[in-house]
């Protein structure tokens, strides 16, 4: 009997779309390489910066963490940190290859899920969200709901809050907000990530550190179709297409 042959591995590239970056990562590889993003970002400009990265690199499956409203897939609304042209953009077409995206804070939230109920908060130009569930994801936007002084949520723990508050005042924002929303949403832990969690001196109830290279951990699981889903763990301060080239 021929020996039969083993079925090729499936190599997912990973892009965490930011305000300030764009982080490209690949599903069997440690490690992500950044380029700068900025306001004046489009999707064809983040293609032709990430294209020497990209360049005699193999993948035949795209994840992509948008930091904005995500529908079942579809992108429903322009980045307002970014450039415009990404409601209806073709991430298929564009990478030769299946595509699936989802909000940035939701894929790292995939990442990060190790069982029960799990609320994401990432502290990064704005304020990602995001609950997982027994292995169910719910993306939300809570960082654009009232707060006080008529701002909202991301008003007062967003990059320019840092900016504008100082470190010590920005943190006791951010320990209320989570106490606010740890009460209306009953996690039973709390992963808080995004490039800004390291200036955090002390960390709210129920939270452990996240790690914005769960990013890519999420991309891939977005294509494995199943999360763990073992009860939750204390909290630990961790600080069939053909393959594409690009190239």
């Amino acid at each position: 009997m021929p020996r039969r042959r083993p079925v090729p591995r499936r190599r997912v590239l990973v892009l965490d779309i930011g305000g300030s970056h764009v982080k490209v990562g690949f599903s069997d590889r440690d490690g992500e390489v950044k380029v700068a993003s900025g306001r004046n970002l489009t999707p064809e400009k983040m293609l032709r910066k990430i294209e020497p990265v990209l360049r005699h690199q193999r993948f035949d499956r795209v994840s992509v963490g948008y930091p904005g409203v995500v529908i079942r897939g579809r992108i429903v609304g322009e980045p307002p940190n970014l450039g415009k042209g990404w409601v209806g953009f073709d991430f298929d077409r564009a990478f030769g290859c299946p595509t699936r995206v989802v909000n940035d804070a939701a894929m790292q939230a995939l990442g990060s899920y190790h069982g029960g109920r799990m609320l994401f908060l990432g502290l990064g130009t704005g304020l990602g969200t995001a609950l997982v569930i027994d292995g169910q994801l719910e993306p939300m936007e809570l960082a654009h709901l009232p707060y006080k002084k008529g701002k909202t949520y991301e008003q007062f723990v967003g990059e320019a809050a840092l900016r504008r508050l100082g470190r010590k005042k920005w943190q006791k924002e951010v320990l209320d907000v989570t106490r606010l929303l740890t009460a209306a949403l009953e996690p039973e832990y709390i992963v808080m990530g995004g490039g800004n969690v390291r200036k955090l001196r002390v960390l709210p109830p129920l939270t452990e550190r996240g790690d914005n290279r769960n990013a890519v951990v999420g991309g891939v699981r977005l294509w494995k179709g199943a999360l763990p889903g073992s009860p939750a763990r204390p909290p630990r301060d961790s600080g069939t297409a053909s393959p594409a080239r690009r190239g």
